[in-house]
């Protein structure tokens, strides 16, 4: 469902809490959500916004835009709220950004929602001369059954998984798999990346997570984590542009303030990094760490490495980048004493 500006897209604007799934949309009602808003670059930004405000946001700044951001609805999750998309750009270079595929790993999605606004809405030069070189296409919290329930699975009362937990649901980013179609995968929201992932057919696909909280070995905190393609199967050209993604990545985070590390991923096809990967295009991961007091900064070096993605490719430096740069990146050290270590790969 493409929506267009003018009178039918302002009165989607007008009613955009409307288009959650009716039991859904009661819940919110009736428990609004009680998150302190957090402020980046000077604007207040709720950093797990609802299923509705998320709509009303996104096709607020389809409006604002005056049409250089669409707005699609790609399908619906198994409890039927809307998963949405937004592209903004008309250039020869493809970049899609994902995020929220565990429902509880949010930060990347109000990060999402600014970048549009940066690039989106305005007429500068820079503006201009971005979205005239590179389009990209987000999926803008793919899991929003996973998000309301606040655990990392889609829902499905039926699942028997062999990734995910019975009862509760599979893990949305074990089922990326080239070697399974959209239609055949069990994971719903999963099938509709693959769908969208396949229509746009990108140069650059970034999956945002989020990771516990974890120090280097001299003991400094890891803010970030990142990692390309680790299946024997990627193309090595591919796994080398998405290493040098990656120290695009590791720049602008470590530039805006944060510390970033290798993410110790494994090799399973499943993976969106590796399933991606092996479709060619130049595939990362973006784990961002749980540091509550650093709520507002994580989201803004989350909008620091999707502006440094887009302007590198846009300009071709990302393909000057050296891909052996990657390798000097630190390695993600032990879990901060204190935390609880993840018991299972996020991403």
């Amino acid at each position: 469902m493409r929506l267009k500006t003018g009178t039918a897209l302002l009165s989607v604007f007008v009613s955009a809490g409307l288009l959650v799934a009716p039991a859904a949309q009661a819940a919110e009602t009736a428990a609004p959500s009680a998150t302190t808003a957090t402020t980046v670059d000077g604007r207040t930004v709720d950093p797990r916004p609802s299923t509705a405000k998320l709509a009303f946001e996104l096709h607020k700044l389809a409006v604002l835009s005056h049409g250089k951001i669409r707005v699609d609805r790609i399908g619906r999750s198994n409890e039927g709220r809307p998963v949405w998309a937004a592209r903004v750009g008309h250039g020869k270079t493809r970049i899609q950004y994902v995020t929220q595929q565990h429902g509880d790993e949010p930060l990347g999605t109000p990060a999402a929602l600014e970048f549009l606004r940066k690039v989106g809405v305005g007429h500068s030069a820079w503006q201009q001369k971005l979205l005239a070189k590179v389009t990209v296409d987000i999926v803008v919290r793919a899991n929003p059954d996973g998000h309301e329930r606040d655990w990392r699975y889609n829902y499905d009362p039926t699942a028997t998984p062999e990734y995910g937990e019975k009862g509760k649901g599979y893990d949305i980013n074990r089922y990326h798999d080239p070697a399974v179609a959209p239609e055949d995968n069990p994971a719903t929201e999963a099938g509709l990346i693959q769908r969208r992932n396949a229509s746009f057919k990108p140069d650059i696909m970034v999956d945002y997570h989020m990771q516990g909280r974890y120090r280097d070995a001299d003991g400094k905190e890891i803010t970030a984590s990142t990692m390309w393609p680790t299946h024997p199967g990627v193309k090595p050209s591919d796994v080398d542009f998405a290493k040098q993604i990656a120290v695009v990545v590791q720049r602008s985070i470590d530039g805006n303030g944060g510390y970033v590390s290798q993410y110790p991923g494994g090799d399973y096809q499943g993976i969106a990094r590796n399933g991606y990967g092996l479709l060619g295009n130049g595939s990362v991961l973006i784990e961002l760490s749980l540091i509550p007091e650093r709520e507002q900064q994580q989201i803004q070096d989350a909008l620091a490495s999707m502006l440094a993605i887009a302007r590198t490719a846009a300009d071709g430096s990302v393909r000057k980048v050296d891909p052996a740069d990657a390798e000097a990146i630190p390695p993600r050290g032990p879990a901060l004493p204190g935390t609880v270590e993840e018991g299972h790969e996020a991403a």
